[in-house]
């Protein structure tokens, strides 16, 4: 599993996380498309508007592998802001590719697009070293 160094571990002040530490040795969470409703409460958009301008700040319009980035906070975005690079796409695998969606991103949440330091993470970028 590919480990996005310097990416954001969490949304700063939350418990909202964006990477996980370590494979899952039950099985990989596949990705799926979750329907988002209008009455979501705002830290649940806020948390989608911060990992989305994450993911622009840490890899632009490149496909990026899915690596060590959570599964449920992609799922949130997945088939809209995010898209499959891989033809076909394996949901379960650390090493599909996907890509942000620029045009949709930009619509859906414009001020992902403004400010990278609002979104950066109170515990610095998470490197991959845990504790167990």
């Amino acid at each position: 599993m590919l480990k996005h160094r310097g990416f954001p571990g969490r949304l700063s002040g939350s418990d909202f996380q964006f990477t996980i530490r370590r494979a899952n040795h039950k099985g990989i969470t596949p990705i799926t498309r979750r329907e988002r409703y209008r009455d979501r409460k705002a830290v649940d958009r806020r948390a989608d508007e911060a990992f989305l301008a994450a993911l622009w700040s840490h890899f632009g319009a490149e496909p990026f592998e899915r690596g060590n980035l959570d599964a449920g906070r992609l799922s949130w975005l997945f088939g809209r802001e995010v898209v499959a690079v891989d033809d076909p796409f394996d949901p379960a695998s650390y090493e599909s590719l996907l890509r942000v969606d620029e045009s949709v991103a930009r619509s859906s949440y414009p001020s992902a697009f403004t400010s990278d330091e609002a979104y950066a993470s109170d515990d610095g970028p998470d490197d991959g070293e845990g504790e167990e």
